[in-house]
């Protein structure tokens, strides 16, 4: 009897409790605040390892692009002639979003992975591994900003200084978006190790979706041509997209589109011709969606983090 009465009142509930335990996804982004300083420590250890015994160390984030540069200037602008005035730029004004977007989500997602001796020995907020390599992919992002900016001053050109604002807002949303899948994605990929060669796959598909080697009014004029006026809206469906043909728009910036050309059936802009107000709208239905798809994230990875020990 007096076993009995010690026993603590909750034991018979303990598996109950655990689970309650679980921090909720506000909870989880509170954490990470809280260690915003070894998130911090993170990203610098991801930036060293990565280029750790290397000659040309972060050279090598100017020299990607640059390659691309090369590669694609001379297939798309020369053999196959798209028919894009200064095309190196509007290829390298979207390539700096889906670097960023790509190089995030891969590392993020092998990143729990990755680090398996520090998620097996010590507590700490294991999502910082994601937004580690996200923060790592951002400092490479501004590194293969440098070629940009050499090529806008190299053919003198400016950016569109009135989107700026929204140039920024795409650059949160794509951040936000590319978050919530690495955080779901990272938590899948400790069960499912073919994830992260299956994310491979994926990437060089939406690479090809996303607009960013040809113009975005190819895949609109095909759209309207089969959905009718809903033909732009479900190109909106790819997130990245509607990224990239803002960075495309502010920093490519071309000559807006006469009014004999927008009258022309077989006129193809290189952006979509509209009003600043339609890229906001869209990216703000972007980032609305992008929110409740990094809550579900978050709310997934606490779930399955229980076994994270046992499983890496």
């Amino acid at each position: 009897m007096a076993e009995t009465l010690a026993r603590p009142a909750n034991a018979d509930l303990s598996p109950a409790l655990e689970v309650s335990k679980r921090p909720s996804p506000l909870t989880r982004l509170a954490h990470l605040w809280q260690y915003r300083e070894l998130v911090g420590n993170l990203t610098r250890k991801e930036l060293k390892v990565k280029y750790k015994n290397s000659i040309l160390g972060f050279a090598w984030s100017l020299l990607n692009p640059l390659m691309y540069l090369v590669v694609f200037s001379v297939v798309f602008g020369e053999i196959l002639d798209v028919n894009i005035p200064y095309y190196g730029l509007f290829f390298l004004s979207g390539l700096l979003a889906w670097n960023l977007f790509s190089t995030g989500l891969s590392a993020g997602t092998s990143s729990i992975v990755a680090n398996a001796q520090l998620v097996t020995k010590v507590w700490f907020p294991r999502e910082s591994l994601v937004i580690a390599s996200i923060l790592a992919a951002m400092v490479h992002f501004l590194l293969q900003s440098l070629v940009l900016v050499g090529a806008l001053l190299a053919f003198q050109r400016m950016p569109a200084l009135e989107f700026i604002p929204v140039f920024v807002l795409g650059l949160v949303v794509l951040v936000i978006f590319c978050a919530a899948l690495a955080i779901a994605l990272s938590a899948i990929n400790v069960y499912l190790r073919d994830t992260q060669h299956l994310l491979e796959v994926v990437l060089l598909a939406w690479f090809w979706l996303s607009a960013v080697a040809y113009s975005y009014g190819m895949v609109a004029k095909q759209l309207v041509a089969r959905f009718g006026e809903r033909g732009e809206l479900v190109a909106a469906l790819n997130p990245v997209l509607t990224v990239v043909v803002t960075f495309q728009r502010t920093l490519y910036n071309p000559a807006d589109p006469s009014a004999a050309e927008l009258a022309d059936p077989n006129f193809i802009p290189a952006i979509p011709p509209h009003s600043i107000g339609w890229y906001v709208s869209h990216l703000a239905v972007t980032g609305l969606v992008s929110l409740v798809l990094l809550y579900g994230a978050l709310a997934l990875f606490s779930r399955l983090e229980d076994n994270f020990a046992e499983e890496i």
